[in-house]
């Protein structure tokens, strides 16, 4: 017998069915655009705290989302849908993730000034930027050149330089700069990778969709406590791009 979609599910398929933004004519697109699109995630994060373990955003989340320009992340052939929430496509079967979902796991991550965090997966550097903007200082790895390329020269026009990259299979993380307090990974794996976890902190957290293309990926939280014990636990229903190179 077919189970019913779970409520995050369902919500994913709702927003994926919600009309696409037009943009208004004038300069005012983009703040009217930015305001619903994050209205549009305070709804559905709402309806997703049984899952995510909050209800709302909080407010240096928040502020992080808000300030950083999403449109400066996506090609400008594709920019006309910076400000609805889908994952949009960047190049070499990469994408942007869903504001939805990068309002999750920033959130998740905790994030304090000061924190080093570890990123696999580059990608736009939308990301990053977030991580930076919350005062941490971003140590990311992409794997596919043109996009690594890019990021960096995104990060450097808007001035992230808290945000550093490098060329590289993110898979072994960054070992000359470890340990991190917190870990994102932004592409989908079987497994979580033994080296990320042995370069979390102690009472640091992982957020990373688990998972293959083939099959349901559940986004799951990794912590290690003080004793350097490692717990894990799954969060809810995401799709990514598979991860590439050593997996």
């Amino acid at each position: 017998m077919p189970q019913p979609p779970s409520l995050s599910a369902a919500l994913f398929l709702a927003v994926m069915l919600l009309p696409a933004a037009v943009p208004a004519q004038g300069g005012a697109w983009p703040s009217v655009a930015s305001r619903a699109l994050w209205q549009e995630v305070d709804m559905l994060l709402a309806h997703l705290a049984g899952e995510t373990g909050f209800a709302r955003l909080s407010p240096r989340v928040r502020a992080a989302l808000e300030a950083v320009p999403r449109p400066r992340f996506i090609p400008e052939d594709q920019r006309t849908a910076a400000y609805e929430n889908r994952p949009v496509p960047i190049g070499y079967g990469q994408t942007i993730s869903q504001p939805l979902i990068v309002a999750i796991m920033s959130e998740l991550l905790a994030v304090q000034p000061g924190d080093k965090v570890f990123e696999l997966g580059t990608g736009s550097g939308y990301q990053a930027a977030i991580l930076a903007e919350l005062g941490a200082q971003v140590f990311s790895v992409e794997i596919v050149a043109e996009l690594a390329q890019r990021a960096r020269g995104t990060l450097d026009e808007l001035g992230y330089s808290s945000a550093q990259t490098r060329l590289g299979d993110g898979y072994f993380g960054w070992p000359e700069h470890a340990p991190f307090d917190a870990i994102i990974v932004t592409a989908a794996n079987d497994h979580i990778p033994p080296p990320l976890i042995q370069q979390l902190k102690s009472g640091g957290r992982m957020v990373i969709p688990v998972g293959s293309r083939y099959t349901t990926q559940k986004l799951v939280m990794v912590e290690r406590d003080a004793e350097g014990q490692i717990r894990t636990r799954e969060l809810m229903p995401v799709t990514f791009v598979p991860l590439t190179g050593v997996r």
